[in-house]
């Protein structure tokens, strides 16, 4: 395929329901936790397309495609064949302990395959949004704009770095999406923190939980949205961080009284006492100003809290 000059992503859109006909929305880790829950959102405006490694979710409307995005080789041919109208990105390795263990396989996904989705999506001129990470900045100099130093400190935050660049590299038109601390219903084949913590409260086990790592959490649905969002008006980079700036400890303390569990259970702890694999910041919660002139509004975390309750039903 030639090389064609890029253009902005807003330009290569379709104008939504005035289209005759939807395009297509390619979407990477559609079993992941915010996956299932992008290609949901996306279903309203798009035809969405969404890959899978292990499990196939159940998403009715979407076509789905098992496929190992680390099969390097494999990609370009695929998606050629596929020809979507656009691409997000959300597939990872993104647990940071993870990516210490296995370096390899870490490089291998968040980096080269993302450096072959780039290409794809800048030689042929259609919208990409990469789903990157706070993780790539070392926690001592927060709240972190679009403006601020990379400077990740875990094998995982350098290799979102390397991954940012070269997709800024191969499609300047692209948005690079820095997404926080995610949390809301679990979709049927993936969960977040918050199913596991509110499990140990109503077993009655204590939740240990960290007063000095803070981040500012977002709604996995006002995240979707966001990318979405991004996707027709964003190039460059974009945070998608949440409206307050909490520690574990008080995002426990909100959870629990959102949801009638004991908060006498909920043990404050230091990330000094903790040995891990990943080092992990202390800080990295962000600013969001870019994103919010856009119209990008993230619900606080009360609100997020009540609305994942309101289905509590899909919470074992």
């Amino acid at each position: 395929m030639e090389n064609q000059s890029p253009k902005a992503p807003h330009d290569a859109l379709p104008a939504g329901s005035s289209a005759s006909s939807p395009r297509r929305l390619l979407v990477t880790g559609a079993s992941g936790f915010l996956g299932w829950h992008l290609c949901r959102a996306a279903q309203a405006t798009w035809q969405v397309v969404g890959t899978y490694h292990r499990h196939r979710p159940p998403l009715p409307g979407v076509e789905l495609y098992e496929l190992d995005l680390t099969a390097l080789a494999a990609l370009p041919p695929w998606l050629e064949s596929l020809a979507p109208d656009a691409v997000i990105h959300t597939a990872a390795l993104s647990q940071p302990n993870r990516c210490e263990q296995e370096p390899d396989l870490s490089h291998r996904l968040n980096v080269e395959a993302t450096r072959v989705l780039a290409q794809f999506c800048g030689n042929s001129n259609i919208p990409l949004a990469f789903t990157s990470t706070d993780q790539v900045f070392d926690g001592q100099a927060a709240p972190y704009s679009e403006d601020s130093p990379p400077s990740p400190i875990s094998l995982y935050g350098r290799h979102k770095v390397e991954a940012e660049a070269l997709v800024q590299a191969l499609h300047p038109f692209a948005a690079v999406c820095r997404l926080p601390l995610l949390y809301g219903p679990p979709s049927p084949t993936a969960e977040c923190f918050l199913q596991g913590f509110v499990r140990t409260l109503r077993a009655g086990q204590p939740l240990h939980l960290f007063t000095d790592e803070f981040r500012t959490p977002a709604y996995v649905e006002d995240v979707a949205a966001g990318l979405l969002l991004a996707l027709e008006k964003a190039t460059g980079l974009l945070h998608l961080g949440g409206p307050e700036r909490l520690s574990r400890y008080d995002f426990g303390l909100r959870m629990a009284a959102v949801f009638g569990l004991e908060t006498a259970l909920i043990v404050p702890g230091k990330q000094a006492d903790v040995v891990m694999p990943a080092p992990r910041p202390p800080d990295v919660s962000s600013r969001s100003d870019r994103a919010f002139a856009l119209g990008y509004c993230p619900r606080d975390v009360e609100a997020g809290l009540k609305a994942t309750k309101a289905l509590g039903a899909v919470i074992n």
